[in-house]
């Protein structure tokens, strides 16, 4: 059974492999990807890079940006992954609320995990300064969410591969793991 068109989010701190999985998982699917991060604004971009979290009120653009995205591939049947950090109920609430052809993945790590690969990144505009600030404001998806949680210390493969076994599972009716 394949995959029927479907919007994937894949959420998670900076340093949980969100543009690592979801490039492969795209290719998997046979359909686009969507780095969420390049939808920031310059402001936003500068300000991470200057080692300041953002504020709810510079990712609300941000948020509408992804949203608008999202409903222009829903509205032409196009299939997508999309990474968003997602880290709050009231972000996903915009980019995915009342959609029920979009998936959330949520990528989840322990704090020691994240943080060596973020020292490990070159050229990433997020600091490792900056992790302790995320995992702070991050909400977990609740139950109602219908998330797919996945450990991050398996390797990017196997995380796609367990990503697809399940959205088969949802759109075939089957139980889900």
């Amino acid at each position: 059974m394949t995959v029927k068109p479907t919007i994937v989010v894949i959420m998670g701190i900076s340093g949980s492999g969100k543009t690592t999985v979801a490039k492969q998982l795209a290719a998997a699917l046979g359909c686009r990807f969507e780095e969420g991060d390049d939808l920031h604004p310059p402001a936003n971009v500068e300000k991470m890079n200057s080692g300041t979290p953002l504020t709810d009120a510079d990712r609300w653009p941000w948020l509408r940006a992804i949203a608008e995205k999202i409903d222009g591939w829903r509205a032409r049947g196009e299939s997508a992954v999309l990474t968003c950090s997602a880290l709050k109920r009231s972000y996903r609430d915009i980019i995915i609320g009342d959609r029920p052809d979009v998936a959330l993945v949520y990528l989840k790590g322990s704090h020691h995990l994240i943080h060596r690969r973020m020292e490990g990144r070159q050229g990433h505009f997020m600091p490792a300064t900056l992790l302790d600030s995320q995992l702070a404001i991050l909400e977990e998806p609740g139950a109602d969410e219908h998330p797919i949680t996945i450990d991050v210390a398996h390797t990017p493969a196997e995380i796609v591969a367990e990503i697809m076994h399940r959205l088969r599972q949802r759109q075939g009716g089957g139980p889900e793991a």
